[in-house]
């Protein structure tokens, strides 16, 4: 009979360690990127805020752009806006043709916002002062009329 069946056998023990993963584990990574983007997807709106305007409706269609427009904004209340900043009637010339050096050129277009209360005179003021301060691209910003068909 075996005298020692009870007791283990020192050396014939196996060792067996555990091989190093060279790979890397893409679940957790994938995981943080669709938060993120979940949280882009979310926040994008948001971003773009800016004056408050009860745009008119078109069927137009709309425009390419290539990097930050250049935005006039007129509001209900007849006050204009040079991106989000408030500006005078007066100032508005020097104002753009200030931005026309910083930008290179009065080749940009500029995007006129008005709102459907402001009157004709108003929104034409603010043209002939962006056409005297060199820009001749000018662009009416409208929304798309619900309920027309797109061609």
């Amino acid at each position: 009979m075996a005298a020692n069946a009870g007791t283990p056998v020192i050396g014939r023990r196996k060792h067996h360690r555990q091989r190093v993963m060279s790979e890397i584990n893409v679940t957790p990574m994938v995981d943080v990127m669709l938060v993120l983007l979940i949280i882009f997807m979310v926040s994008a709106p948001l971003l773009t805020v800016g004056v408050p305007i009860d745009l008119p409706q078109s069927q137009a269609k709309s425009l390419d752009q290539d990097k930050e427009p250049l935005t006039v904004s007129v509001n209900d209340k007849g006050q204009i806006f040079l991106q989000n900043s408030e500006i005078a009637v007066d100032d508005l010339i020097p104002k753009m043709q200030a931005v026309a050096e910083a930008r290179g050129g009065t080749e940009a277009r500029v995007y006129v916002r008005g709102d459907k209360k402001v009157d004709y005179g108003t929104m034409m003021k603010v043209m002939g002062r962006l056409s005297s301060a060199g820009f001749h691209r000018v662009a009416l910003v409208t929304e798309f009329e619900q309920g027309a068909k797109a061609q």
